[in-house]
């Protein structure tokens, strides 16, 4: 059995680019919330859209945000994560706004209207891989 590596800075960059959905993690009074977004990443952020009455529409672009992503092959025992976490914020520069507008991989995979974007710029971003070689969702 291999034990798990942590990834370098660039790794995980490399890795959290190269997929399209993940999951973001925000505390609520209810206790923790997670959630499943299509995002792209931005600089040092991740990028994604949600609905301005969502948990993460109210109250995400104003908390501390954990996001994960990862890619798993159950065959052959091997797989990455990648966290990021830093603070959520509203993202609603009018030039950063159309920058994203053309990102296919920004158009919400979900129903309803989902036009509020929510920055995420990491403070730490970090991850492990369990199994020797790196394989993404997009190639091996």
């Amino acid at each position: 059995m291999d034990m798990p590596r942590e990834l370098s800075p660039r790794e995980c960059l490399e890795l959290i680019s190269s997929e399209e959905v993940g999951r973001v993690a925000v505390c609520t009074a209810d206790g923790p919330h997670i959630v499943p977004v299509n995002y792209v990443v931005v600089d040092d952020a991740i990028v994604f859209r949600t609905a301005p009455y969502s948990v993460l529409g109210t109250v995400g672009w104003s908390s501390p945000l954990a996001f994960e992503v990862d890619h798993l092959d159950p065959a052959l025992r091997r797989g990455w994560s990648v966290v990021a976490a830093g603070p959520g914020e509203m993202l609603s520069d009018a030039d950063a706004l159309t920058a994203l507008a053309g990102m296919a991989d920004l158009q919400p995979w979900a129903g309803g209207s989902r036009h509020l974007h929510i920055r995420l710029p990491w403070v730490s971003l970090t991850g492990r891989v369990v199994g020797g070689t790196i394989a993404t969702g997009t190639s091996a």
